[in-house]
């Protein structure tokens, strides 16, 4: 039973959450890896995200913002060297998510700034958020990664991320920067680097002893490949399908947008986009669907089979359409 710690020389978000999910795939049953890294200029989407709709790619382009597509669910986020991320990789016999989150909100308490967990993964002070969580699991390992608002351009969210003002609405703001907040605001002057030696403090007192990894121990010609994936036009990207149809609604747990192709009365092909933290999820509703009549009421009974009270309540919403 062993404790990592390794904190990522990159700015290159493809190689950061490259050697995140490298880790995810090699750390021991019985083994804790925390890692951190720090994105230069990059918008962070969901792994089941539309780019295309999240993001302003030609602005991104313009201002040589990096895309990076993360592996586990959730939103699209813009990150900075404002902006610490952590990771949480632990083989099953080691994995405690609220364990986790204590960490987190014990060092951040440590610096002076009273904080909590509110909602479905965030962290909040002051009411705003400064830390969204996303999850994963694979094998016998889970993760448990996010970030850590301290002192980012907030502004710029605004400029590269198009947000459904249907979620504002939802909770009852008027913009991206009204909900988020950097911790720089409740410790003037606060760096991440501080609040980096702060969550290694932390992390010693609650874990005890650890190991901590150089650059030069990590096997980078392993690793490669994984950084190779998040760099890829098809990971990153991918092909948004001609489609004849479009269906689209936000629930309280997250947004799912729907692009049917038809073909004889029955669903052909279809890409499910979702910012819901279930990962699954798209793949679920997609495998339902295929090959199904279309029409509200034959696709809303194949989604009622599902197990998934999230892909049924969906099937609901299909059924109201009339379609």
């Amino acid at each position: 039973m062993k404790n990592y710690l390794y904190v990522s020389t990159s700015g290159d978000g493809w190689t950061n959450l490259g050697t995140d999910e490298w880790f995810l795939e090699h750390v021991g049953p019985d083994d804790l890896a925390l890692y951190f890294y720090i994105n230069e200029n990059a918008v962070i989407i969901g792994r089941n995200q539309n780019p295309w709709a999240e993001c302003d790619l030609n602005a991104m382009e313009r201002d040589k913002v990096q895309l990076v597509r993360r592996i586990t669910g959730g939103g699209a986020v813009y990150h900075d060297r404002g902006n610490l991320n952590f990771s949480f990789i632990a083989g099953v016999n080691r994995y405690e998510q609220d364990r986790q989150f204590r960490l987190i909100l014990n060092a951040v308490r440590a610096l002076g700034i009273p904080c909590e967990f509110t909602g479905r993964n965030d962290l909040v002070a002051g009411g705003r958020k400064f830390s969204g969580n996303a999850f994963c699991m694979r094998s016998k390992v889970k993760q448990h990664h996010g970030t850590l608002l301290v002192s980012a351009d907030l502004g710029k969210l605004q400029n590269y991320l198009r947000v459904d003002p249907r979620k504002l609405r939802s909770k009852g703001t008027k913009s991206v920067r009204a909900r988020v907040c950097n911790l720089s605001e409740f410790v003037p002057g606060l760096r991440v680097e501080t609040l980096l030696e702060a969550l290694k403090q932390a992390y010693a007192k609650d874990y005890g002893s650890y190991e901590a990894l150089e650059h030069d121990a990590l096997p980078w010609p392993e690793i490669q490949p994984y950084i190779q994936k998040h760099a890829s036009w098809e990971w990153r990207l991918g092909e948004t399908p001609q489609f004849d149809l479009e269906i689209e609604n936000r629930f309280p747990w997250g947004n799912v947008q729907m692009l049917f192709n038809l073909r004889h009365t029955r669903v052909e092909d279809l890409r499910v986009y979702t910012d819901a933290l279930d990962t699954e999820l798209s793949a679920e509703i997609r495998g339902l669907l295929l090959g199904c009549r279309f029409g509200s009421a034959p696709m809303a009974d194949a989604l009622a089979a599902s197990p998934s009270a999230q892909v049924r309540e969906v099937g609901e919403f299909v059924r109201a359409q009339n379609l």
